[in-house]
């Protein structure tokens, strides 16, 4: 390792923990996945400077070794340091050209590894080699079919790397560099000889450094925090380098300088543009004041928000499962959550993708996403049918369960406690994996409901149509009351509060009068019967009995 590897202080924990485990010997082989299509910085003392993940091996990591190869499928084998060593190779000298194909590329590396470490046994001078394998995901896909031949082969040769003796005892390291764990090709994921690194989003004295050295590149950009690159690391931390260089090329072109009130809306862009519309950060003006009853509910979540400012996340849930009967405002509620708060709530959208491995990528990076927010809330709507099922037969190829183990594990991790929150919410909490909502990922449960009584129902309408400007007269309940539909929730009175205010408009009528109109011919949009169904589920699913209106209390059991 070079003289910059040996100042541990100066590396990210991943090239550290790299270090560690090849001084060690505990493995001579690197997948090294994630972040890895980002610009690091390179801390070289005067020369540091920003590069790929290539500069990243050679310059700080490699440059001890006396042979550098590399391999990719746009531009083949390449000698990146020690030709003369390589050339001295008779097979190197029987190539006109050095292959492109992989097949014939790695059996190529393979023969050439075997005949240095062979030279070494011979008595002959020790070359340490290093190579590494750009997308290394194309060389070797996941795909689909045990009785891909070809293809086998050529992940048993990479995995030969790592277990043969003969290069196991060599002083070789290979590195290979994916996107995700999951696009690889099992052979090579599943070999227990291997390190499987995870690069991950740069963390805020990474983008501190990375700051600090490129800001006399962006004086416009920048014009707002002179000598202050450490306030914008800590409000950009979770994007990637990259994208924070472009956001400041693009200010820098128009001459315009980042705002520190802008900063919460870049930095939202920014991560939802790394990981690829995977995710969205759900912005809210509401707080839990614009959630309509429910008292204890909202004493609890607001003593739980409390605790969070403080920073005692062992009090604070591992989850939350929020379920109830549809339009009860399941929804509404984590955004008034998200509003009470003022934290990220993260919400993941359609991860799932019809290419073998996607889906599981898409996973690895939503996961290093929130690592990087280091503090967020994390909504999954629709639990029930995005989480997947332990069990999933032969439908979808065993995907559905791959999902379910990926979330389940990241869901029970004990680091996270108070950190990653997640939320959850269903109609069908039934249809969850009971594993799922165990305590360790989600500690509460909280369910939504809609009114109880006419009287509920008529202030929920009441406070519905005076937002919309049609204020009702709290005095016409009395008249009213036997019109009030049973267990109305908060959507199917939000389409009545339209309703009355259109009426208003076209008809010319009092709000009142327009209520009543409304009311006279509306028809729910859930049937009652499955309405009681779902209200059932979410009383048999609370955690607490004080979140339980008395109304409903019945229907436990």
């Amino acid at each position: 390792m070079s003289e910059v590897a040996q100042n541990r202080n100066a590396l990210p924990s991943w090239a550290t923990e790299m270090i560690s485990l090849y001084e060690s010997r505990s493995v001579n082989q690197f997948i090294l996945h994630g972040n890895v299509n980002d610009r690091f910085y390179l801390p070289l003392g005067n020369k540091a400077s920003l590069g790929a993940i290539r500069d990243f091996l050679l310059r700080v990591l490699l440059p001890g070794f006396d042979l550098i190869l590399s391999y990719d499928l746009g531009n083949g084998i390449r000698v990146e340091k020690g030709g003369d060593i390589f050339s001295q190779w008779t097979g190197a000298k029987e190539s006109l050209e050095l292959p492109r194909q992989p097949r014939p590329a790695i059996e190529l590396l393979t023969r050439f590894f075997r005949y240095v470490a062979n030279l070494t046994r011979l008595g002959k001078p020790e070359w340490q080699v290093a190579c590494y394998v750009r997308a290394c995901h194309l060389v070797a896909p996941a795909l689909p079919g045990a009785l891909n031949y070809d293809l086998n082969a050529l992940a048993l040769l990479l995995r030969d790397w790592a277990t043969d003796e003969l290069l196991v005892q060599h002083p070789l390291v290979t590195c290979l560099i994916a996107d995700n764990l999951n696009d690889l090709h099992p052979l090579i994921v599943q070999n227990p000889r291997v390190g499987k690194i995870q690069v991950p989003q740069p963390a805020v004295h990474e983008l501190e450094a990375a700051l600090a050295l490129i800001k006399p590149a962006y004086p416009k950009a920048l014009a707002e925090f002179k000598g202050e690159p450490s306030t914008l690391a800590d409000q950009l931390v979770g994007a990637s380098i990259n994208s924070v260089e472009e956001l400041l090329k693009l200010k820098e072109h128009g001459n315009e300088a980042i705002q520190p009130r802008d900063l919460v809306v870049l930095k939202k862009s920014l991560v939802e543009k790394d990981c690829g519309d995977l995710i969205e950060f759900i912005s809210s003006k509401r707080t839990l004041d614009d959630v309509h009853g429910q008292d204890k509910l909202k004493d609890w979540l607001r003593q739980d928000v409390a605790l969070w400012r403080e920073s005692h996340f062992q009090a604070l849930p591992m989850g939350y499962l929020v379920c109830g009967p549809v339009g009860t405002g399941k929804t509404f509620l984590v955004e008034c959550l998200a509003g009470e708060a003022g934290i990220p709530v993260v919400k993941v959208k359609n991860f799932r993708d019809k290419w073998v491995g996607t889906t599981e990528g898409n996973l690895e990076k939503i996961f290093r996403l929130l690592h990087a927010l280091q503090r967020c809330f994390v909504f999954i709507d629709e639990a029930d049918q995005a989480l997947g099922k332990r069990d999933s037969g032969s439908n979808d190829a065993g995907l559905s369960g791959r999902v379910y183990s990926m979330i389940a594990a990241e869901m029970s991790d004990g680091d996270n406690r108070g950190k990653i929150i997640w939320v959850l919410a269903s109609s069908r909490p039934d249809l969850i994996e009971v594993d799922l909502k165990r305590p360790g990922r989600v500690d509460v449960k909280i369910p939504v409901f809609p009114s109880s009584t006419p009287a509920e129902g008529f202030e929920l309408l009441r406070a519905l149509c005076e937002r919309r400007g049609a204020p009702l007269d709290k005095n016409r309940f009395g008249s009213i009351e036997k019109l009030v539909p049973d267990w109305l929730t908060p959507g199917a009175a939000e389409t009545l509060a339209v309703k009355t205010l259109r009426t208003v408009l076209t008809q010319k009528l009092s709000p009142d009068e327009a209520l009543v109109q409304s009311l006279t011919n509306y028809q729910p949009p859930v049937s009652l019967e499955v309405m009681e169904v779902q209200i059932r589920l979410a009383v048999n699913e609370a955690s607490d009995w004080d979140f339980i209106p008395p109304a409903f209390r019945s229907y436990r059991g």
